[in-house]
C-alpha cells in the first residue's frame, strides 16, 4: 500500500480523498493556488504546499509543479481526483515516467477511452448498443451530410472532456455552421481538443450510469445505478440510485453491457459508464468516465462500500473481496450539487462565507469545503459541497433531502438551495418520470 498520496486537486473531492487516506493510514500531500490559501483541504493535509497563481494553468493544471512537488515530497501516488487533470491520459503518462503511481485506470486504457469517438469504436466491439454516430468531423459541411444520414435532430459532440461542454443540439442544416464553431472553438477552450462528431439526438430520454469497480486479477463488481437526468446545460443538479421505475431485464441489460465493455478495455479501479435510455428501455452507451465521479457518494450511500479507499486499493493491486450489489433492500439515496449561484439566473456567487450550518440526523451527508468565515472565489467551478440522502424507500429519500435543505445554512453568497426544493416538488419528480429535459420543462413552468 502507498505511503503517502498527492491530490492533485481542490476543494471538496480533496477533503473526501484526504479524509479517505487518513483512515488508511496513508500520509497526503495537498497543492493549493494563491487563491486557495485559506481552503480546508489545504489545512486538513499532512504536508500542503502552494503550487502558482489563481488562474487554473497556473496552478492545478501546471502537470510540471506536481510532479516537482511529488517528487520533492516523497510521494508515491497521484490521485487526481474529478475534473482538471482527472482524465488527462498524458499526465498520467508522464506520472509513470517519473515513478509516481496513479490512482486510475493506466494511461493507455485512459487514452482510448477519453476519445468519445475510440471509446463508441470499443463499445461496438464489445457489442454494447449505441446510436448512430459519425466519424470525427473535417468541416461544417461534412456534418451536415452526416447529418442528414443519420436525421435530424443530432449531437455534435466533442471528442475529448466532459461536463457538457463542446455539445451543441442540433435540428436543421441551417443551424449546423453556427453549431460547429460555437462546439469547435469551446472544446478547444477547455480540453486543447476540438475535435468533434456526431450523434442522433434522442428525446424523452434518460440519462442511466452504472458504477463498476474492477481489479488488476480481472475480478469486476457492478455496483449499482443512478439516474442522473436533472440537467442544465449538460451539467448535472440531481442524482439518486438507484433509477427508479427501472426493470429488472433492462437493469441487467445495463449491468451487462457494462461488464462487457470493462473487459474489452481491460479498465482497472473506479469507473463509470453512462447509456441513454428511451421510454421504452432501450439502452444505448454514451460514454466512460475514467475517473471518480462526483456523483459517487450516491452509490456509497446505497451500497456501503467506500469507493475511494477501493480506488486507492486496486489501483495498488488489490482485490476486490465483494461482487456485484444486489440492491434487496430497497433503499434509496438521492443527492443535490450546492453551487455557489443564484438560483433565478443560475449566475455564479462569490464573497464570503458568513455564517455556516451543515443538516445532519440519520442518513445525511454534506460533502463541502464549506467553513464560517472562508472566501469563495471567482477561479473556479462553483460547487461548493454535495447533499446526500439515504432512504429506506425513495419516499423516504425525498422526504429526508427536502428536510435536509431546508436546514441548510449558507449566508454571505447565494446558493442553489431553493432551487432544488423547488424540484424535489415537482409531479415529474416524485412519479420519477422526468427525462433530461426536466430543467428546460421546468423552467418554461417556472416563467409562466
Amino acid at each position: 500500500m502507498y505511503k503517502k498520496v498527492l491530490i492533485a486537486n481542490r476543494g471538496e473531492v480533496a477533503i473526501r480523498v484526504i479524509r479517505a487516506c487518513r483512515e488508511m493510514g496513508i500520509k497526503t500531500v495537498a497543492v493549493y493556488s494563491k487563491a486557495d490559501k485559506d481552503s480546508l483541504h489545504v489545512a486538513l493535509a499532512d504536508e500542503a504546499y502552494c503550487i502558482g497563481n489563481s488562474a487554473l494553468k497556473d496552478s492545478y493544471l501546471n502537470e510540471d509543479a506536481i510532479i516537482t512537488i511529488a517528487q520533492g515530497t516523497k510521494t508515491d501516488a497521484i490521485h487526481p481526483g474529478y475534473g482538471l487533470l482527472s482524465e488527462n491520459a498524458s499526465f498520467a503518462k508522464k506520472c509513470q515516467e517519473n515513478h509516481l503511481a496513479w490512482i486510475g485506470p493506466s494511461y493507455e486504457v485512459m487514452d482510448l477511452l477519453s476519445r468519445k469517438d475510440d471509446a463508441r469504436a470499443l463499445a461496438k466491439k464489445a457489442r454494447v448498443p449505441m446510436t448512430e454516430g459519425s466519424q470525427i468531423l473535417k468541416s461544417s459541411e461534412e456534418a451536415i451530410k452526416w447529418a442528414e444520414k443519420i436525421g435530424y435532430p443530432v449531437l455534435l459532440k466533442a471528442r475529448s472532456g466532459g461536463g457538457g461542454k463542446g455539445i451543441r443540439i442540433v435540428e436543421s442544416a441551417s443551424e449546423m455552421q453556427h453549431a460547429y464553431v460555437a462546439a469547435k472553438t469551446e472544446a478547444k477552450t477547455a480540453f486543447g481538443d476540438g475535435a468533434l462528431f456526431l450523434e442522433k439526438y434522442l428525446t424523452g430520454i434518460k440519462h442511466i450510469e452504472v458504477q463498476i469497480i474492477a481489479d488488476k486479477s480481472g475480478n469486476i463488481a457492478v455496483l449499482g445505478e443512478r439516474d442522473c437526468s436533472v440537467q442544465r446545460s449538460n451539467q448535472k443538479l440531481i442524482e439518486e440510485s438507484p433509477a427508479h421505475l427501472l426493470s429488472d431485464k433492462t437493469r441487467k441489460k445495463l449491468y451487462s453491457a457494462a461488464r462487457k465493455l470493462v473487459k474489452e478495455s481491460k479498465y482497472v479501479t473506479v469507473g463509470t459508464i453512462e447509456f441513454l435510455m428511451d421510454s421504452e428501455e432501450n439502452i444505448y452507451f454514451c460514454e466512460m468516465n475514467t475517473r471518480l465521479q462526483v456523483e459517487h457518494s450516491v452509490t456509497e450511500m446505497v451500497t456501503g462500500i467506500d469507493l475511494v479507499k477501493w480506488q486507492i486499493r486496486t489501483a495498488a493491486g488489490y482485490e476486490i473481496p465483494f461482487g456485484d450489489f444486489n440492491n434487496e433492500s430497497g433503499v434509496c439515496a438521492i443527492e443535490c450539487r450546492i453551487n455557489a449561484e443564484n438560483a433565478e439566473t443560475g449566475m455564479a456567487s462569490c464573497g464570503t462565507v458568513e455564517l455556516f450550518h451543515a443538516p445532519g440526523g440519520p442518513g445525511v451527508r454534506f460533502d463541502t469545503f464549506l467553513y464560517q468565515g472562508m472566501p469563495v472565489s471567482p477561479f473556479y467551478d462553483s460547487l461548493l459541497g454535495k447533499l446526500i440522502v439515504r432512504g429506506c424507500d425513495r419516499e423516504e429519500a425525498i422526504r429526508k433531502m427536502r428536510s435536509a435543505l431546508s436546514e441548510l445554512v449558507v449566508t454571505g453568497i447565494d446558493i442553489n438551495a431553493d432551487l432544488h426544493l423547488k424540484i424535489l416538488r415537482e409531479k415529474d419528480f416524485i412519479v420519477a418520470t422526468y427525462g433530461t429535459d426536466f430543467f428546460k420543462k421546468f423552467k418554461e413552468k417556472s416563467q409562466k
